[in-house]
């Protein structure tokens, strides 16, 4: 990688045009999924849609562009910008489709009358385009492109930022992505997918400090053999057969390889929820809400899937102590169990409390009877008044 790196894991078959026909932004995909899929029944988002739905978050998605006129989409996504020499599709012209399959995971729009929603149904899309395509091998300038567009989200009102991407170390980079943090945006990334062969070796941007490195699952939950591993992982979605909406037209396109941009895509989506329940909360404490509240492993941490598969209602739900708890439509807290012995305890104490009250009326009227045996129960004279004469 000394002179270029592969920015996309995942790929998307589009077939070429034919030489005649009208220029389209992006594959058109096949028919709507008839059934949902399984990351959705996996997560469950709707299960914290009672409490969160994304209203009022902005994420920025760096990628290859967001189409804005999917139906899944249409609404969601704000102008944006184009680093690709098209300034005039403002970033929502995607050629290869795969930033608009993210932008669909994240905040893809619920009652399209087609099983599939994003994470974040009322999130928002700010699309940027970085890369053409997501077969290219790019020169040492890629880097620094991805840095300014991380700065350029930054400073239009990005609350999260998601890199489905992974691309060369440079400071640049970093220090863009320690902008971003520093001005109190999330950031989410792929932790990288290995090539045949490959090492696993830290992917930038995931691996930079406060930066949320995701992994990929499958359908068992078991980390997807291509997923990077390295302790810099944080947390894990689902990374394999994934669906999602097509930039060409209403289509879906299908990723039956997936790779780590999916789930990175899952996990801004439930950072969504949390921001938009939790507005107040820094980065750091974002990613600690989303790492103590997944479905951990059964070993705890470890260098495949970080503290575990992401969890949306928890994460959104949780009581962990941060100054905003609870949302302000938490569920309340189930009530303890019943005590079966409750009633014992009550019919003994009232017993002895009877018992107490007896024993002292007998104390008190004790006197009154050796009296009146004495007496032989007669009743008793009234002293003469010596005072008196008669």
């Amino acid at each position: 990688m000394s002179g270029a790196a592969l920015l996309l894991f995942g790929t998307v078959a589009v077939a070429p045009a034919p030489a005649a026909a009208a220029p389209r932004c992006g594959p058109t995909g096949t028919a709507a999924p008839t059934e949902t899929p399984w990351p959705l029944r996996r997560l469950e988002p709707a299960s914290a849609w009672r409490l969160s739905r994304g209203a009022g978050v902005t994420v920025a998605v760096i990628d290859s562009g967001v189409s804005a006129t999917h139906p899944a989409l249409r609404g969601q996504v704000r102008e944006g910008r184009d680093f690709n020499s098209l300034p005039q599709q403002q970033g929502q012209c995607d050629l290869a489709g795969h930033g608009t399959i993210v932008a669909g995971i994240i905040a893809g729009r619920e009652g399209t009358g087609v099983p599939f929603s994003g994470i974040a149904p009322q999130a928002r899309i700010l699309p940027v385009r970085v890369l053409p395509n997501t077969r290219t091998t790019v020169d040492e300038g890629l880097p620094g492109e991805i840095a300014r567009a991380i700065r350029w989200a930054v400073d239009n009102d990005a609350d999260v930022v998601n890199l489905s991407l992974v691309t060369l170390d440079r400071p640049d980079l970093a220090d863009a992505v320690r902008y971003a943090l520093d001005e109190g945006v999330v950031v989410v990334a792929a932790a990288g997918n290995r090539q045949e062969n490959q090492q696993d070796l830290p992917a930038y941007p995931a691996a930079y400090p406060g930066v949320i490195a995701v992994a990929g699952v499958d359908e068992q939950g078991g980390h997807v053999g291509s997923s990077v591993s390295g302790e810099y992982v944080d947390i894990a979605a689902p990374g394999l057969n994934i669906v999602g909406p097509a930039p060409g037209g209403d289509g879906y396109l299908a990723e039956p390889q997936g790779g780590t941009s999916f789930a990175a895509a899952y996990v801004s989506g439930v950072v969504a929820l949390v921001r938009s329940a939790y507005p107040d909360l820094d980065p750091a404490q974002v990613a600690d809400r989303l790492a103590r509240t997944a479905d951990s492993p059964p070993d705890g941490h470890n260098a495949e899937v970080g503290h575990g598969v992401v969890n949306p209602y928890r994460a959104v739900s949780a009581l962990l102590g941060h100054r905003t708890d609870p949302p302000p439509d938490a569920l309340a807290a189930p009530a303890a169990p019943a005590d079966p012995l409750a009633w014992q305890r009550d019919v003994a104490l009232w017993v002895a409390a009877t018992g107490a009250l007896v024993a002292v009326l007998l104390l008190a009227v004790k006197p009154i009877l050796d009296r009146g045996r004495r007496r032989g129960w007669r009743p008793g004279r009234r002293p003469a008044d010596p005072t008196t004469t008669t």
